[in-house]
């Protein structure tokens, strides 16, 4: 079973000074959209889900009409939820990222004061992700080692979502236990390619990481992070 994670292009978070809450695509951004699209319109895909949100929807697009397919939104993707932002100043949303990254780690998992608690989106990720994969066949096998059925090895599926999904995804997938610094954990780029591949053994069959982050479709000076 191969599984292709692209985040999203870059987004303009910030226009004038002022925070954009759900922010559409620079024009760089567009840029690594059609880019990636090309880089993968080759290439079979039995599903591609998309984040609810604008940046994902937005990077997915070129993608949907290479492959000619309708756009298919599934909610359970959605990035962690920021507080409410919009309108305020740039600092703002600064200041909070700082005070953030200085806690201990355990109390990291709280989150930014009016968001998401990190822990709330590692489980909402975490259990979204196993019911989907359960729908299609792929359940984890009552086993200390992360051994999983996979009713359909040759499924290939893409999301194109955020760095912190996608990196919630990998986790799970590969048995790693989550921490609440997932978006450092996995640096991924914008627009970037992750895969991942599942390989047999004799019980079952485990996943791993064939490519984190994969930008050689984007100029270098279009590689943003």
């Amino acid at each position: 079973m191969k599984i292709v994670l692209v985040r999203h292009g870059e987004p303009e978070w910030v226009r004038d000074g002022l925070n954009v809450d759900n922010p559409p695509l620079t024009e760089r951004g567009h840029r690594q959209a059609r880019a990636m699209s090309e880089w993968l319109a080759g290439e079979h895909f039995d599903e591609v889900h998309v984040s609810p949100l604008l940046r994902a929807r937005q990077t997915a697009a070129p993608l949907f009409a290479a492959l000619g397919r309708d756009e298919r939104v599934s909610h359970w993707l959605e990035e962690i939820r920021n507080p409410i932002w919009h309108g305020t100043p740039q600092a703002k949303a600064e200041l909070a990222y700082q005070e953030e990254r200085a806690r201990p780690s355990h109390e990291r998992w709280e989150g930014i004061e009016g968001g998401e608690a990190v822990r709330d989106f590692v489980a909402r990720i975490r259990e979204a992700c196993g019911l989907f994969l359960a729908e299609r066949g792929v359940e984890r096998v009552d086993a200390p080692l992360p051994v999983w059925k996979v009713q359909d090895p040759d499924r290939r599926i893409a999301f194109v979502a955020h760095a912190g999904t996608n990196s919630c995804i990998v986790s799970h997938l590969l048995g790693l236990d989550p921490v609440p610094w997932e978006w450092d954990r996995f640096v991924i780029g914008h627009a970037s390619v992750t895969r991942i591949e599942s390989f047999a053994m004799g019980d079952g069959h485990s996943f791993g990481l064939t490519r984190l982050s994969d930008t050689e479709h984007l100029a270098v000076v279009d590689r943003t992070w």
